[in-house]
C-alpha cells in the first residue's frame, strides 16, 4: 500500500472506540462494569445518552445506531478523510453531523454499516 492510500498516513486515522447498544441503563451499567473488570477501565460518563469504559468502550443506553453498535475512529484531518473515504465510494449522513461553534466538524456517520456496525469520524482531541 503507498502512502497515498494509507488512511493512517494520510490523516492519522485510528480506533476512537467502540460502541455497544444496551437494551437499556441498566444494562448499559452492567455492560460498563463488565469492561471495567476486564480491563481495569475508569467509568465515564460523557453523554446522557450513554456511559464509558475509560475512553475504548461507549455503550449506549437503550440502543444507538447500528444494529449491533457503532465504531468511532479518531482523525486528524476530518475534511481529508471525508473527501478520503467518499471517494471509495462510502457517503456521509449529513444528518448525524456535529459541529464544534466554529463551525467545523467534530463528528460524523457514513450512511453504511458494515456487519451491522455504523461507522463515524471524530476529530481526536
Amino acid at each position: 500500500m503507498s502512502d497515498a492510500d494509507d488512511p493512517v498516513k494520510l490523516f492519522g486515522l485510528r480506533i476512537a472506540h467502540i460502541g455497544i447498544n444496551a437494551k437499556d441503563e441498566k444494562d448499559a451499567e452492567q455492560i460498563v462494569s463488565q469492561f471495567q473488570t476486564l480491563m481495569g477501565l475508569q467509568r465515564e460518563v460523557v453523554a446522557p445518552v450513554s456511559v464509558f469504559a475509560g475512553t475504548l468502550v461507549e455503550v449506549m443506553k437503550g440502543g444507538g445506531r447500528g444494529e449491533r453498535g457503532h465504531i468511532g475512529f479518531h482523525v486528524d484531518d476530518i475534511q481529508a478523510a471525508e473527501k478520503w473515504f467518499s471517494a471509495r465510494g462510502f457517503e456521509l449522513d449529513e444528518q448525524s453531523r456535529k459541529k464544534n461553534p466554529d463551525g467545523s466538524t467534530f463528528l460524523v456517520y457514513f450512511k453504511q454499516q458494515i456487519a451491522g456496525f455504523a461507522i463515524h469520524l471524530t476529530v481526536a482531541d
